[in-house]
């Protein structure tokens, strides 16, 4: 099905505005590298929170949100800790605070603040900024297969020779996936994070009234009894045991007879045993939110903001922003989806495609009219995301790169020109990626279990070790990255077969996660005892600003003999109480909307009153002390006094 015009001239008055939106404010960004990345960090934390949840609302993982609900029910829920998502509860509770206050711009600049100017530094500096150049790369690759597969569905076949289709099924996905990311680039390349941000709460708006109408056309036309009529025993059971116990052959729907094929794919994502599924995505979970973000349009919100209570603030704001609309809007496509599987779902039984079943809900279900309206929502889910991406890479490149190495004294509008360039660049090699990647899921895997297991272990080490030292830092993730495209390789051509079974079938890049954290953590312990450590001067400036806790005995008595009236951080014990209410909290935020949608009143009653109890809490033990943790009268967050920087001299 295709658009008529009313729908399309919806998408199309959108799109013309959301450009001249961005363009507005062009000259405000243009005037130094500080506006253009990071908007003059004038921008208040509310704005940025919902800048953030809309960058990370795109279509395609919206696709894969409905696929995991459909098949696996309220279990879902801990699926995406896939990437994790409650890595925004550590941001919120203490890590956005931490990264905050090392007023950087970007993520490698962060470097010099903790491992200072020696070639350790230096190395530890290229790699990140590689690192980063490599994450936004693989995500521009994913939102572009997603935003193509869906535009495809709706909009006319731009090549209709019936050979060249036959020679390349997706050419049409990647032109579309090429044209809108054009179009958004208009904005993005010249207006910076300030043109990013005010298009992002525009296309926030849109997406939540499109979310609510999605959420109510499902519960209008599919009623408790014909939902229940397809769905297996334990579905809406957001707990589980070892086994995943969900028989979807027991399904008896002659309007949704196909069904009874979930249970093969269960077995082919190799989620079946759920429970060691759930103990590795914890594990993997704990270690990658420890490590703070990652580099990318994230962690640029974190260091946009005003000040660390800020930071903290916008992370919260995510979690609320993002989750309940975002379900709401998956719960209805979900339930659209398998009362009336059959006549939706065109793609092969034997094998999930299930990236084409969004489009597919829309054109049955939605009227003229609201239909453009949600169209453009979603594609405005995709140009948060991919526009929220391309503003993070150029910071590395020109910041880091340019700036640091090559012209450190240049005029601000050269470095801002150099901002476009490199946009550009990182673009045309994110869309070239994308025209060679085959699904959604495969990027998806790719990026948060394998590419992030040679992250993990160095960015850890880094926040709450005071021994680890840059030699350490540049090795760990060496040795991270390294064994992580090894065991790819290896994987593509079969000469593992191991890690496709065990201890998860058909999930290698699960199971390539623990061997390449553990090659990680070999590599940064062995560089850091084989290297000295970094200087005192360093290590206790950086100490007193940021104000860690963990294992820096050594770092805060010589903080303190330096500055007796230095309080150090005692708060662990309740940051880790808060986190865990926390997890709780955001569960309860995306598990409260499909219980509406589905008319399940009492695990609707128990998630809002869970709700109401964990945000009571945090209230309380968090938000009412961030003041008094995070303000900069306590944290005395700026540089190091001079008798600090005696006795660091004296102790070298």
């Amino acid at each position: 099905m295709h658009l008529g015009v009313v729908d399309l001239s919806i998408v199309v008055v959108y799109l013309v505005g959301v450009v001249l939106l961005g363009m507005l404010v062009t000259k405000r960004a243009s005037k130094n590298i500080q506006n253009y990345f990071l908007g003059g960090n004038t921008l208040p934390w509310w704005m940025l929170g919902v800048s953030n949840a809309s960058g990370m609302f795109d279509v395609a993982g919206t696709m894969l949100l409905v696929y995991w609900l459909t098949v696996y029910g309220m279990k879902s829920m801990w699926l995406p800790w896939l990437w994790p998502v409650f890595n925004q509860i550590f941001l919120m509770v203490y890590m956005s605070a931490w990264l905050r206050r090392s007023n950087v711009m970007t993520g490698a600049e962060w470097i010099k603040t903790r491992f200072g100017t020696g070639k350790g530094a230096t190395l530890s500096h290229i790699i990140v900024v590689v690192f980063a150049l490599i994450s936004v790369i693989g995500f521009l690759s994913y939102g572009f297969k997603g935003i193509g597969e869906f535009a495809v569905a709706f909009l006319p076949p731009l090549v209709t020779n019936p050979a060249t289709l036959l020679a390349h099924p997706d050419i049409n996905a990647n032109l579309y996936g090429l044209i809108l990311m054009a179009i958004t680039t208009l904005y993005v390349v010249k207006g910076g994070m300030f043109s990013v941000v005010m298009t992002e709460v525009l296309q926030y708006a849109i997406l939540t009234i499109s979310s609510i109408a999605i959420g109510i056309i499902a519960m209008n036309y599919v009623s408790p009894a014909m939902i229940h009529s397809v769905l297996p025993s334990g579905w809406s059971n957001i707990f589980f045991g070892w086994h995943l116990n969900m028989d979807w052959s027991s399904v008896n729907s002659v309007a949704s007879s196909k069904v009874t094929e979930f249970g093969k794919w269960i077995a082919t994502d190799g989620y079946s045993m759920f429970g060691l599924f759930f103990v590795m995505v914890l594990f993997k979970g704990i270690f990658i939110s420890a490590a703070g973000p990652a580099p990318n349009y994230d962690m640029q919100r974190v260091l946009s903001t005003k000040s660390p209570v800020e930071a903290a603030k916008m992370s919260s704001a995510v979690n609320v922003v993002l989750n309940p609309a975002r379900y709401l809007m998956v719960a209805g496509l979900t339930v659209l989806a398998l009362t009336n599987f059959n006549a939706l779902y065109s793609g092969s039984i034997a094998t999930p495609n299930f990236e084409t079943i969004l489009p597919e809900v829309l054109a049955h279900y939605i009227p003229v009219g609201l239909l453009g309206f949600l169209m453009a929502g979603l594609i405005a889910a995709f140009m948060s995301n991919f526009a929220a991406t391309v503003n993070a890479a150029p910071a590395y490149i020109v910041n880091d790169i340019y700036k640091r190495y090559i012209n450190p004294n240049a005029d601000p509008k050269v470095y801002v020109n150099w901002s476009y360039v490199t946009t550009l660049l990182v673009i045309v090699v994110g869309v070239s990626i994308g025209f060679m990647v085959s699904s959604i899921n495969s990027v998806v895997l790719w990026i948060v279990s394998a590419l992030w297991g040679g992250y993990t272990a160095a960015n850890v080490l880094k926040w709450y070790w005071w021994r680890f030292n840059g030699y350490g830092y540049f090795w760990g993730m060496l040795t991270g990255i390294g064994t992580m495209l090894i065991l790819l390789v290896l994987d593509n051509l079969n000469v593992i077969p191991f890690l496709r079974n065990w201890p998860l079938a058909n999930n290698a890049s699960m199971n390539s996660f623990p061997i390449i954290f553990a090659v990680s953590i070999i590599g940064c312990y062995v560089a850091t005892y084989m290297t000295p450590a970094e200087d005192d001067e360093t290590l206790m400036k950086f100490y007193k600003n940021v104000r860690p806790w963990g294992f820096w005995k050594p770092i805060k008595e010589k903080v303190m003999r330096a500055d007796p009236s230095f309080v150090p951080n005692k708060d662990f014990k309740r940051d880790m109480f808060n986190i865990v209410v926390g997890v709780v909290w955001q569960i309860t935020l995306m598990a409260a909307p499909v219980y509406l949608v589905i008319r399940d009143w009492s695990g609707l009653i128990v998630s809002l009153l869970t709700m109401i109890v964990t945000t009571i809490i945090l209230k309380l033990n968090w938000w009412d002390k961030l003041e008094a943790t995070f303000g900069e009268k306590k944290a005395e967050a700026g540089s190091i006094n001079s008798s600090t920087a005696a006795l660091a001299g004296e102790t070298k």
